[in-house]
């Protein structure tokens, strides 16, 4: 199985459930991490 971005969404679902937090919470987490990594200010959208 390749790695393609369509499987972002159960990536994140599998951390959620793994560390016993919200599909929500992960995503703004990571959400907060490429904007920080990557230095963005523009709004990203998490849908």
């Amino acid at each position: 199985m390749r790695n393609e971005p369509v499987f972002v969404k159960y990536v994140a679902e599998e951390i959620a459930r793994t560390k016993g937090i919200s599909f929500d919470e992960v995503a703004s987490a990571t959400t907060a991490n490429a904007k920080s990594l990557f230095k963005l200010t523009s709004k990203l959208s998490l849908t």
